[in-house]
């Protein structure tokens, strides 16, 4: 189930609701079991046997949680850690490794293991529980089910935000729901919501068109399904955790943002400041700074940073293009810290860091090292059929408007026009935002199933 699915807007969402803020539901304990056990369903919904396997996640993360705070301490730490870590491998780095070992022949001729949706967010999430226990930052959960909540809460367990322990642990018994934040949360949904429908999916049909082509491409036909990726990416994920966070706040949690406008970046360090920032974060506190952050050798900060962008990329699959991706961060702040290189180029640093952003967007998308490089390569001529052809003219003028839009709203267009628009916009966001509802619903229900890109990962 997603969000922007008809049986989540119509049925699952409206009931959820209702039964929570029914009065016959009184007190934390119950509402807190409520949004359990319809986590659970939500989970369920798509992943009927691997429900399972997250319910096994969270008794081990709570046996070893309890076990933190008493004697044998980093013995029950690296039990725990190697558990999670090794059901991640499991499955989703194993079927991969054992193919390029070259075992997959004979009788495992096309073996492979299913990938849970949400893997890699609800075991980093149990991570970080572990490590918050471990390093005095929380105390550990003595409710099995509310660790379960915070594991399985539906807004944020297909995709996140990764949401650390320590910064919901609080409200799980001790939020308040208040109408501001319904209204809030509501209206943060509803943006996420036509992130997705309107500019997301779209964006997604250009891109899967153009790097679905055979042979070479024009340049400027290269380029389109570039920049349609990167709107698509942006808008599907950001749109996400917008919903995400809405939904929270319906139910008295606040998550913390996870986007603030990548785009405007003017370097790719500062770009990593504003895209997945819950990742980002996650990384530097439990795997850059335990290794010793920037305080040490340079050649050890070096070997530091290598390996955050080595996992930051194979936390998003099992390819070759993933690890790439990565590690073509690692040498562009490599880069930037010792050239000074953003600085130099004065006004032209955002385009430099547009540039770097849509060519790693290309290999993340690429089915591998191969189709990746030739389509980079044709982005600057390499291997392209001329400037311009007959396909980027008709695919042009058939999505620009979408693409002006998506460009626009990439921007930090809200925010300013809240600041400078005064009781106007105050006023007329309400009537604007049923306006948008409405909208999304009708192309919702006309339009086919789109899952969101990051339920892959």
């Amino acid at each position: 189930m997603v969000f922007s699915s008809t049986v989540f807007l119509f049925l699952f969402l409206p009931l959820t609701l209702c039964i929570y803020y029914n009065p016959w539901i009184k007190g934390r304990r119950c509402r807190n079991v409520f949004l359990l056990l319809v986590s659970l369903l939500f989970y369920a919904w798509g992943e009927p046997v691997f429900v399972f396997l997250m319910l096994l996640s969270i008794g081990v993360g709570y046996l070893v949680g309890r076990h933190l705070q008493g004697t044998r301490r980093k013995w029950w730490l690296g039990a725990g850690v190697t558990f999670h870590v090794g059901l991640l491998f499991v499955f989703k780095y194993l079927t991969f490794v054992l193919g390029q070992l070259g075992l997959l022949v004979g009788r495992l001729e096309g073996f492979a293991i299913a990938l849970p949706i949400g893997i890699s967010f609800f075991t980093f999430q149990l991570l970080s529980y572990l490590f918050d226990v471990y390093y005095g930052k929380a105390v550990a959960q003595r409710n099995i089910l509310n660790l379960g909540l915070y594991v399985a809460l539906f807004p944020q367990l297909i995709a996140g935000p990764i949401v650390r322990y320590d910064a919901i642990a609080a409200e799980i018994m001790g939020r308040r729901e208040n109408l501001t934040d319904f209204s809030e949360g509501m209206m943060r949904f509803i943006y996420g919501l036509a992130k997705k429908v309107l500019i997301a999916n779209y964006m997604g049909q250009l891109a899967d068109t153009v790097f679905a082509m055979e042979g070479s491409l024009s340049v400027g036909t290269a380029w389109l399904g570039a920049i349609a990726y990167t709107l698509q990416i942006y808008f599907d994920f950001s749109g996400y955790s917008d919903m995400a966070i809405g939904l929270g706040r319906m139910f008295g949690f606040h998550f913390a943002e996870n986007f603030n406008y990548p785009y405007i970046a003017r370097s790719a360090t500062e770009f990593w400041r504003r895209w997945h920032i819950s990742l980002g974060s996650w990384f530097r506190d439990y795997v850059y700074i335990p290794l010793g952050g920037n305080r040490c050798p340079k050649w050890h900060w070096v070997l530091n940073l290598f390996a955050v962008w080595a996992l930051t990329g194979i936390w998003h699959g099992a390819n070759y293009t993933f690890l790439v991706w990565g590690l073509f961060y690692f040498v562009l702040l490599l880069l930037e810290k010792f050239t000074h290189l953003p600085e130099k180029l004065g006004i032209f640093a955002h385009v430099y860091a547009l540039v770097a952003v849509m060519v790693g967007w290309v290999m993340f998308r690429s089915a591998n090292l191969g189709a990746g490089l030739h389509y980079i390569g044709m982005l600057f001529g390499i291997g392209s059929i001329g400037l311009a052809d007959e396909y980027f003219w008709l695919y042009f003028s058939q999505t620009a408007s979408v693409l002006l839009t998506g460009i626009i709203f990439s921007l930090p267009v809200v925010p300013w026009l809240k600041k400078h628009g005064g009781r106007f916009v105050e006023n007329i966001e309400p009537v604007a935002t049923l306006g948008l509802f409405l909208l999304t619903l009708v192309v919702t229900v006309s339009a086919s199933y789109n899952p969101f890109i990051y339920f892959n990962f």
